[in-house]
């Protein structure tokens, strides 16, 4: 796997397939492995013809750790992603996040619009303006010393997640306590670019993907019925709007 550097840390990433590139931002406690590649969404985009680009974020996968939350601002993840962009010599690409990825990629659509070409929101709705209830057990729950008495299902959830795709729990920690800055309903109506928001119909984590479209100026909603925050993310209807969407918005 390729590494580039940006702002003290080391990043690991993908790059791969021909086309117009897609950025592929990955979500809290997973990797782009987890997220993207054992998915099978990085083989569907390099089919449908896309150069497909993604990297573990600060924190997560092979990339570097922090235990220190101020490294976690949205702001400055949304940076890394720029930064690999500029590594590879890409001025515009597609960029879709799921969950966390999502709200990166609406900081890098803010502040970096002349490198977003469209969006993908991918597991978070209207919780990336209204919150999605309490997070603060998670952040206990990853670094309890016995797993056995989280009494939170949510938190018991990551942790478990976290566990097993062998995370730094300490870096997780600190980077749930700054990574979910919420973005008012003025931002949402700031970034121009073409978004598609796509929530599992069961999903109780990310907020409904109707009132974020509504929000954005060229925003479109898509149901990924039946299921939840996990299951959503491989989902093969998913993956087929979002090829649609694609090509519907090219570059």
């Amino acid at each position: 796997m390729a590494q580039f550097t940006h702002s003290g840390f080391q990043f690991d990433y993908i790059d791969q397939g021909a086309g117009e590139p897609v950025l592929l931002i990955h979500g809290f406690a997973s990797s782009l492995a987890v997220n993207w590649v054992s998915t099978g969404w990085t083989k569907a985009l390099e089919q449908a013809g896309y150069r497909v680009i993604a990297f573990d974020n600060r924190g997560h996968g092979k990339s570097s750790k922090s235990h220190d939350s101020d490294d976690y601002q949205p702001e400055l993840m949304a940076a890394d992603a720029v930064a690999l962009l500029d590594h590879l010599g890409i001025g515009r690409a597609h960029v879709m996040g799921y969950s966390m990825g999502a709200r990166i990629a609406a900081f890098m659509a803010l502040e970096h619009p002349g490198r977003v070409a469209s969006l993908i929101f991918g597991g978070l709705g209207i919780g990336m303006v209204e919150g999605v209830g309490d997070w603060g057990p998670i952040a206990k729950a990853l670094v309890a010393d016995d797993p056995d008495l989280i009494s939170d299902a949510r938190a018991q959830a990551f942790r478990k997640f976290a566990d097993q795709t062998k995370s730094d729990k300490k870096a997780l920690a600190a980077c749930i306590k700054t990574s979910r800055k919420l973005l008012g309903e003025a931002d949402m109506r700031n970034i121009e670019a073409p978004a598609l928001v796509a929530v599992g119909t069961v999903d109780d984590i990310s907020g409904a993907a109707e009132p974020l479209a509504r929000l954005l100026p060229n925003g479109q909603p898509f149901s990924i019925e039946r299921c939840d925050h996990m299951r959503a993310v491989g989902d093969p209807t998913f993956k087929k709007r979002v090829v649609e969407f694609l090509s519907e918005n090219p570059l």
